[in-house]
């Protein structure tokens, strides 16, 4: 009896890793509590290029700088900008916010770096804002801290909970979507996206679900079609 109920056990395990086979094109991914309990995850430790889930950090990095928000900068408010690089993921927006930083980009990308390594985070590393660099990096664990940390943050709490905003240009509005088309879906307290080709599809997320509150981080995801199906089964699978 014991023989087959260790078979039995067997099976289902060789079940669930093909079901993530199947169902989860992502290399590295992790699903945890909402207070940072890992659950499940897949090469959680594995350094990978992140996109802009770089922008996490660059917002934080700018909002601690305490800066006026209403501050215009070009045609943008600082607080637009902020809108901007969170629900739009305007790359333009983030390098704006950095280039206008106490001591400009360099002092700004110096200031992300030392933010990550204030949360005891030793493999996480930024060159810039916008993360179309290969080389802003991190791990999945280490970006769960960092959603951690970002839930803390108003503005991220806001632009996470925001599918559509519009600011006013002169005469006219202009209209933008979350890059996260399940925003409406569920309750957000923080969510990014991100891609270019060797991050693949990205997403964090911390969300309100049926079964608590969870953090689902996903890194290179067969492409941006793939990066939400496959966050939003994590998250309500666990």
């Amino acid at each position: 009896m014991r023989t087959y109920l260790k078979i039995g056990m067997v099976c289902l395990g060789l079940l669930a890793s093909s079901l993530h086979a199947k169902e989860v094109t992502a290399t590295s991914w992790l699903v945890a509590d909402g207070n940072g309990r890992i659950i499940d995850g897949e090469n959680t430790q594995q350094v990978r290029s992140i996109a802009s889930i770089t922008k996490l950090v660059t917002v934080m990095t700018v909002v601690d700088a305490n800066q006026p928000l209403d501050e215009k900068i070009n045609q943008f408010t600082r607080a637009e900008l902020i809108k901007l690089a969170l629900v739009k993921s305007d790359n333009t927006a983030a390098r704006q916010l950095c280039e206008h930083y106490p001591g400009g980009m360099t002092m700004c990308v110096a200031a992300m770096n030392d933010k990550v390594k204030s949360f005891g985070l030793s493999q996480t590393r930024f060159l810039e804002p916008t993360g179309l660099s290969v080389f802003n990096s991190s791990t999945a664990e280490d970006l769960m801290t960092i959603v951690m940390e970002a839930q803390n943050y108003k503005v991220i709490n806001e632009a996470s909970a925001t599918s559509q905003d519009k600011i006013k240009l002169k005469k006219r509005w202009y209209t933008f979507h979350n890059t996260n088309p399940i925003i409406d879906s569920y309750h957000f307290l923080v969510s990014k996206t991100g891609y270019i080709r060797a991050a693949g599809g990205c997403v964090v997320m911390m969300l309100d679900t049926n079964a608590g509150r969870r953090i689902v981080i996903l890194l290179n995801s067969k492409n941006t079609r793939t990066r939400i199906p496959e966050a939003e089964l994590l998250a309500s699978r666990y």
